[in-house]
């Protein structure tokens, strides 16, 4: 921090100052921020990656290639090579190869040593990974280097721990592997979406073939480096990259046994039809629009900290945000008018920046759709309170903001927007809230705000979410189970829950 009175326009390349309204939050006449860039001179970005497939780095048959941008700078990265029908059966071959002649034959001891020094390198490597994953995707490098990477290397650590004691995970019964794992993750959480699915896969024995989101593949390319470095051995990591069609060749390709996938219910329920009279097991981890009830007995000041956290983390970009506010009337002014003083104070930038608060949304197609959302809000009549802070000339950038005057039926309100946009409703009773909650096809994840232990239990049992948090939120753990109910999908990640999906019971 500095001091810095004569220092107000940051179009001046001024630091900024966050300030409200509200005089108690009026920080700007006082202090300011000095920018504070985390360094990228230990990071190695190559200028074009390849398909690893079979523990090598393999060029696309058809040598096409597409660009990774740094959505903060709108500049290119990286050429990544994208795959096609023929790159992505040479990679399910070499997995199924892997299957049987090795991987599933060692002793879950020794497969336990593997994965354990996964954990350790990403460990390791960590603050590599952290600045890559903000520079590729955009969020602020805080929750790079403080969540994804962290949680990334637990649950690397936690599968890690199970291979050798599946027996104990299921009592009574003989855990066989699967096979040939399909997986597709996200470009929301690039590594922590990896490890949530590749950890369980190979604890239990199953070889797989991964593809990465087509706007941030670097760490999932990075993190097949590792797999060279911990000597795992040829075929059984295979990562590919590409967009929805290298995708589609995974999910359809006869020889895989598994489909992991976490992203749009849209893309879900399109890998469903696919799979319908296949013998393929699958889990679907897909989208959400949680709420997040605040009782008028809520500690305010600490539930408007985690409401801020559970709807302007990673700018949105969470399937278990806490988008959709529901506020007891009698505190409902109150909140607004904090929220409001709040978001006023966080800071929207460079992700790099450890300053920054809401860094850059993830793409320009994602930036568009959620200004078509602000637009369709206003449209409908809602009210909407962005924040006043100055926005780059460069990269996509959206201010944080708040949303009132909306009711159920308003498709802001019905629609997973996947950005950093609240809206907030009223309600009377218990019963009132817990109806709005449930009123959504999707049931991820929710949260209850309230100083009383039975309306906590009570409010969580009758909310049709897979995760509830109790005055808190956003809060993630390797041992704990992760997924939906209706259509934010099916089956379970994480914990004991994650072992079932990749395994048979005999």
């Amino acid at each position: 921090m500095a001091e810095d009175q004569q220092a107000t326009d940051t179009k001046n390349d001024q630091p900024y100052k966050p300030s409200s309204p509200s005089s108690k939050l009026d920080f700007g006449s006082k202090w300011s921020y000095d920018k504070a860039p985390e360094s990228t001179e230990h990071v190695e970005v190559d200028e074009r990656y390849e398909l690893f497939i079979g523990g090598e780095f393999l060029p696309p048959q058809k040598e096409r290639y597409f660009k990774t941008i740094n959505p903060a700078t709108e500049e290119p990265l990286a050429d990544i090579a994208e795959a096609t029908q023929q790159d992505v059966d040479k990679a399910v071959k070499s997995a199924r190869k892997a299957y049987e002649k090795n991987w599933s034959k060692l002793p879950g001891q020794q497969r336990g040593k593997y994965i354990f020094r996964l954990a350790r390198l990403i460990q390791e490597r960590a603050k590599e990974f952290a600045v890559i994953e903000s520079m590729d995707g955009g969020k602020p490098i805080r929750e790079s280097r403080d969540v994804d990477i962290p949680l990334a290397a637990a649950h690397f650590f936690y599968y890690a721990g199970w291979a050798d004691k599946l027996e104990y995970a299921f009592p009574g019964k003989k855990a066989a592997p699967l096979g040939v794992a399909g997986q597709i993750i996200p470009w929301n959480f690039p590594l922590l979406m990896l490890a949530w699915k590749i950890a369980p896969a190979l604890a239990t024995g199953n070889t797989v073939v991964l593809k990465s989101a087509e706007t941030t593949p670097l760490t999932a390319l990075k993190f097949a480096e590792l797999c060279q470095e911990a000597g795992i051995p040829e075929g059984v990591v295979n990562i590919v990259t590409g967009a929805g069609p290298t995708g589609a060749e995974i999910v359809n390709h006869p020889d895989i046994d598994k489909i992991a996938f976490t992203g749009s219910t849209e893309v879900g329920k399109i890998i469903m039809k696919s799979l319908a009279g296949t013998d393929k097991k699958y889990t679907l981890e897909l989208g959400g629009k949680g709420p997040n009830i605040i009782y008028e007995d809520a500690a305010i000041d600490q539930a408007v900290e985690g409401i801020i956290n559970a709807i302007f983390f990673n700018q949105g970009h969470v399937c278990c945000a806490g988008s959709r506010l529901l506020v007891q009337e009698g505190i409902a002014d109150t909140v607004i008018r904090k929220l409001r003083d709040r978001i006023e104070t966080l800071i929207v930038g460079d992700p790099l920046d450890k300053n920054t608060d809401v860094g850059a949304i993830n793409s320009k197609q994602q930036y568009d759709k959620i200004n078509d959302y602000i637009e369709i809000g206003i449209n409908e009549g809602a009210e909407i309170y962005e924040a006043s802070c100055e926005l780059p000339g460069k990269g996509y950038f959206c201010k944080p903001t708040l949303v009132t005057n909306v009711g159920q039926s308003n498709r802001i309100v019905k629609e997973e927007i996947f950005g950093p946009v609240l809206t907030i409703q009223t309600f009377r009773t218990p019963g009132e809230a817990k109806e709005k909650a449930n009123n959504t096809p999707y049931g991820l994840a929710g949260g209850v705000w309230t100083d009383k232990g039975s309306k906590i239990f009570k409010t969580g049992q009758e909310i049709q979410n897979g995760v509830v948090w109790s005055n808190t939120y956003n809060q993630f753990d390797p041992t704990s189970p992760f997924g939906g109910y209706k259509e934010s999908g099916i089956g379970r990640e994480g914990g004991l829950h994650g072992l079932y999906p990749y395994v048979n019971l005999k």
